[in-house]
C-alpha cells in the first residue's frame, strides 16, 4: 500500500514536468509548420530575383538581354498582383472552414508554383507555352502567399496563452530572415560552384527544386496541426444581440488603419534588402557583391532580432506607444543614414545603416502584428490581416523599386529612397493613431 502510495506521488510530480515537455514541443512544431509557408515565399522571392536575368533569356527571348530581363521581372510582379485576391478568398476560407484547413491548401499550391517554374520546359523547346508556365507557377505563388500570411499568423496567435502569443507570432517574421538568407546562400554557392553553361543549362533549377521539396513536410506538419478557430470562437464570444452577418462583417476601419500601419516596416524592408544594392552600384560605383551584403545583414537581424521582439511585445503595456517611438526614431535616423552612406560610401558603412534601420523596423513588427490580431473578431480575423498585408506588401513593397526609381530618374537625388522610406513611416504613425486598440 505505501509502496503504490509513492508510486502515485512520484507519478503526480512527474505529470506537470511531462506535461510542460509537451506544451514545449507542440509549440515547435506549431512554429514550424505555420512559419514554414511564409519562409517559402521569402526563399522563392529571393532565388527567383537573383536567377532571374537567366529566367529571362530562357523564357523571355527578346532581341536584347535588357528587354528579356524586364518581362521577366515583370512576370515575378504578377505574383504581387494577385496577393490581394489570395489574402480575400483564403482569408474568408480559414475564417469558416478553419485555419488548418487553408493552411494545408496555400503550402500545396505554393509547391505547386515553385514546381512549374523549376520543372518548366524553356522556349526554345515549348515555345510560348513556357512562358506560360512561368507565370501561371508566379500566380499560384502569389495567391497563395496573399492568404498564407493571413491564416498562418492567425494560427500562431490564437495558439498561445496569453503573454506568449508575441513570441509565437514573431516566428512568421523571423522565418522570412531565415528564408532569404537560405535562399541567397544556395544561389552564391551555386554561382561559384558551376560554370556559366551548367548554371543555365539546369543549375538555376535546383532552389526550386529544394522549395518544391519543402511542400511534401509542409503538407504533413500542417495536417497534424490542432486548429485553432472553435477555440478562438469560444473564448472570443461575439456580444448576444450580434447576428452572424453582423459578425462576419469586414472592419473597414481597422482594415484602412492595420495597412497604413504595415506601409511604414514593408517600405523600410523592400527599399533596402531589394533596392539599395542595384542603387548604391549606380550611384556610388559601388560593387555590387558589396552592396549585397546588406540584404544578408538584414536576413540575419530579422532570424535573430524577431524572437527577441516578441517577447518585448508580450511583455510592454502599451504597444502604440511602442510603435510610436521606433517610428518616430526610424524617421529621425533615415536623412542621417544616407547621408553617412553618401560621406563613406563603404560596405561597413551601409552594413550599419541597414542593421539599425531593419533592427528598428524588427522591434515593432511582432506588436504591431499581435495589435491587429488582438483587436479583430475571429469570425473575420485572418480575412482582415490578409487583406492588410496582402496589399500593403503590394503596393508599397512590390512596387516600391519602380517608385523609387522614379523618383531617383525624376529628381536626380540620392536621397529618393529616404524619402519614400520616411513618406511611407509618416503614413505608418498616422495608421497607428488611427487603429483602436482591443478593448
Amino acid at each position: 500500500m505505501k509502496l503504490a502510495q509513492e508510486r502515485a506521488a512520484l507519478a503526480a510530480q512527474a505529470a506537470p514536468a511531462a506535461s510542460a515537455d509537451q506544451t514545449a514541443h507542440t509549440s515547435r512544431t506549431m512554429v514550424l509548420a505555420a512559419a514554414l509557408g511564409n519562409g517559402l515565399e521569402f526563399f522563392d522571392f529571393t532565388v527567383y530575383s537573383f536567377f532571374s536575368a537567366i529566367i529571362g533569356r530562357l523564357f523571355f527571348p527578346a532581341h536584347d538581354a535588357f528587354s528579356s530581363l524586364m518581362m521577366s521581372l515583370a512576370t515575378f510582379g504578377v505574383g504581387f498582383v494577385v496577393r490581394p485576391l489570395g489574402g480575400v478568398v483564403i482569408g474568408a476560407y480559414a475564417d469558416r472552414a478553419g485555419r488548418k484547413p487553408a493552411l494545408i491548401l496555400t503550402v500545396l499550391m505554393m509547391a505547386l508554383g515553385t514546381g512549374l517554374i523549376g520543372l518548366a520546359p524553356t522556349y526554345e523547346q515549348i515555345g510560348l507555352a513556357a512562358p506560360a508556365l512561368i507565370v501561371l507557377g508566379r500566380l499560384l505563388q502569389g495567391f497563395s502567399a496573399g492568404g498564407e500570411v493571413g491564416a498562418a499568423t492567425t494560427l500562431l496567435m490564437e495558439a498561445g496563452r496569453e503573454g506568449r502569443r508575441g513570441a509565437l507570432v514573431s516566428w512568421q517574421m523571423a522565418s522570412q530572415g531565415g528564408a532569404a538568407l537560405a535562399g541567397a546562400a544556395i544561389a552564391v554557392l551555386l554561382s561559384k560552384a558551376l560554370a556559366h553553361e551548367q548554371l543555365e543549362s539546369w543549375g538555376w533549377r535546383v532552389p526550386f527544386l529544394i522549395g518544391l521539396a519543402i511542400g511534401p513536410l509542409g503538407f504533413y506538419l500542417r495536417t497534424r496541426l490542432e486548429d485553432t478557430l472553435p477555440q478562438a470562437h469560444d473564448a472570443e464570444t461575439s456580444p448576444q444581440h450580434a447576428t452572424p452577418a453582423t459578425r462576419r462583417k469586414l472592419p473597414l476601419r481597422q482594415i484602412v488603419a492595420g495597412t497604413m500601419l504595415v506601409i511604414g516596416a514593408t517600405a523600410t524592408m523592400y527599399t533596402l534588402v531589394f533596392f539599395l544594392p542595384a542603387f548604391l552600384s549606380l550611384t556610388l560605383g559601388m560593387p555590387q557583391a558589396a552592396a549585397a551584403a546588406s540584404g544578408v545583414a538584414a536576413g540575419v537581424v530579422l532570424l535573430v532580432g524577431s524572437p527577441f521582439a516578441g517577447r518585448l511585445a508580450d511583455r510592454v503595456g502599451n504597444r502604440k506607444r511602442l510603435l510610436v517611438g521606433a517610428s518616430v526614431v526610424s524617421l529621425a535616423l533615415v536623412f542621417p543614414a544616407f547621408r553617412a552612406i553618401a560621406l563613406w560610401p563603404t560596405p561597413a558603412t551601409v552594413l550599419v545603416v541597414v542593421v539599425v534601420l531593419i533592427g528598428l523596423m524588427t522591434l515593432t513588427s511582432p506588436t504591431g502584428f499581435l495589435m491587429i490580431l488582438e483587436a479583430l473578431r475571429p469570425e473575420v480575423r485572418a480575412t482582415s490581416l490578409g487583406i492588410i498585408y496582402a496589399v500593403g506588401v503590394t503596393l508599397f513593397g512590390g512596387f516600391a523599386q519602380l517608385v523609387v526609381g522614379f523618383l531617383w530618374h525624376a529628381t536626380g537625388s540620392f536621397y529618393a529612397p529616404a524619402w519614400y522610406v520616411a513618406a511611407c513611416g509618416i503614413v505608418s504613425l498616422a495608421g497607428v493613431a488611427l487603429f483602436r486598440e482591443k478593448g
